[in-house]
């Protein structure tokens, strides 16, 4: 992918172009694109957190106290190349130590995370991967799975850092002005990479795409129109973080990759229709704004859950988020932390759905409750009126293990 004209874009535009093309140009992009008013503040490794998933302290908030998650994002897919040895380890771990000395942590900063796929266990001896293959979650679905070692999921409103950090694991960019410490004799780039954005008014400057309607809302942060994130429909890091055994303190990663059907849902649809399939019929009735600002901090979605076999026999409609509501914990705690952002990978409006879970079995049970199979006989389709699942097709899947920092080079049981 190559850098377009900046003439043709906004500044931002200009920037996130940079990001999804990346390599040198990208970063040249970037930079060149800076206007001067911005330092990215170097930071401190002892400043970060045990737990690699710890973001929430780092982040702003909304002024209902949503966090806010990073504009930018780059999800780089490694693949091993050498003995795991301890001389491997210690230089992955010097690379990962080198971006915290070079980058805040904070959004201004660089904020990120070192996951691993069960290919990776599978080189170990006599070691069970404690994350499992990635697979179909539905008959609907014939996804393609990530069958790399290792991924890095790196975050920051600064497009700069994104890109000078990735490209700084191989020796292709100083980051933040420090000598680079690579990890290329360890690790290879493998594919897919991914990228993505997220923020107030970013998906509708791609509008003048043909897949990107213009009726999309000119304030929304995601394609779909209306906010996400809400704090109430976030799980606690703690309730996250994996309690035992050799991986306390850590986390699981899911990423899946979605299409999105943007053209159907804005011109096919109303806004009623769009708020009763995103979070209820009942939502619709009393109305949450153009993109569900009068929700606050809380989709009241657990109050609607119940209600879903009903909703879909009576009133032929049955919301998302109500679905994925029945998936909390018996005391209403959300069992999925979500770092979602948008994407025009493969020139085409998507999602990447990211998700921390304590067990990658807490995700595929909130996917069950979103699929809503059982209401299916209730009177609404398998797709049809059945939350978003019309105007979402999942392409790609991927599970991997985000060690505690301690262990995050290499890391053995």
């Amino acid at each position: 992918m190559t850098v377009p004209n900046c003439e043709s874009l906004s500044r931002r535009a200009y920037l996130r172009a940079a990001v999804a093309a990346g390599g040198a140009a990208g970063l040249s992009a970037c930079l060149d694109g800076d206007d001067g008013s911005t330092t990215i503040p170097a930071g401190n490794p002892a400043d970060r957190p045990e737990r690699q998933h710890a973001w929430n302290d780092a982040l702003r908030t909304d002024d209902d106290g949503n966090h806010l998650q990073p504009e930018h994002r780059v999800l780089l897919p490694l693949r091993l190349r050498t003995d795991l040895d301890a001389d491997a380890r210690e230089r992955v771990e010097a690379a990962f130590e080198t971006l915290e000395r070079a980058y805040d942590y904070d959004a201004e900063g660089l904020l990120f995370t070192v996951g691993y796929a069960p290919a990776y266990f599978d080189r170990l001896d006599d070691v069970d991967s404690p994350v499992p293959d990635p697979e179909p979650l539905t008959s609907m679905e014939s996804p393609a799975f990530d069958a790399f070692d290792a991924i890095v999921h790196l975050a920051s409103d600064s497009p700069a850092a994104v890109l000078e950090a990735e490209r700084a694991l191989f020796s292709e960019a100083e980051p933040n002005g420090l000598d680079p410490t690579p990890i290329d004799d360890v690790f290879e780039r493998a594919e897919p990479r991914r990228t993505g954005f997220v923020g107030e008014g970013i998906p509708a400057e791609h509008a003048d795409r043909d897949d990107v309607p213009a009726s999309i809302p000119g304030e929304a942060p995601f394609f779909m129109g209306f906010r996400s994130g809400f704090a109430e429909s976030q799980a606690p890091e703690d309730r996250v973080t994996i309690r035992e055994g050799p991986f306390a303190g850590g986390t699981t990663l899911h990423v899946s990759s979605m299409d999105l059907n943007l053209r159907q849902w804005f011109e096919q649809d109303s806004q009623y229709q769009r708020v009763a399939k995103t979070f209820s019929p009942e939502h619709a009735d009393e109305g949450v704004g153009r993109i569900g600002e009068k929700l606050g901090r809380s989709t009241g979605a657990l109050d609607v859950a119940d209600d879903a076999e009903t909703h879909a026999r009576t009133r032929g409609v049955v919301g998302h988020a109500q679905k994925a509501a029945r998936a909390r914990d018996d005391d209403g705690t959300p069992p999925l932390l979500r770092r979602d952002v948008n994407t025009v990978d493969g020139d085409a409006p998507g999602l990447h759905f990211i998700a921390y879970q304590r067990r990658i079995e807490e995700f595929i049970r909130v996917r069950e409750a979103m699929t809503g199979a059982d209401l299916t006989e209730g009177g609404v389709g398998r797709r049809l009126n059945n939350g978003l699942l019309q105007y979402i097709l999942v392409r790609r899947r991927g599970n991997f293990l985000v060690p505690p920092r301690s262990k995050r080079a290499l890391p053995e049981p």
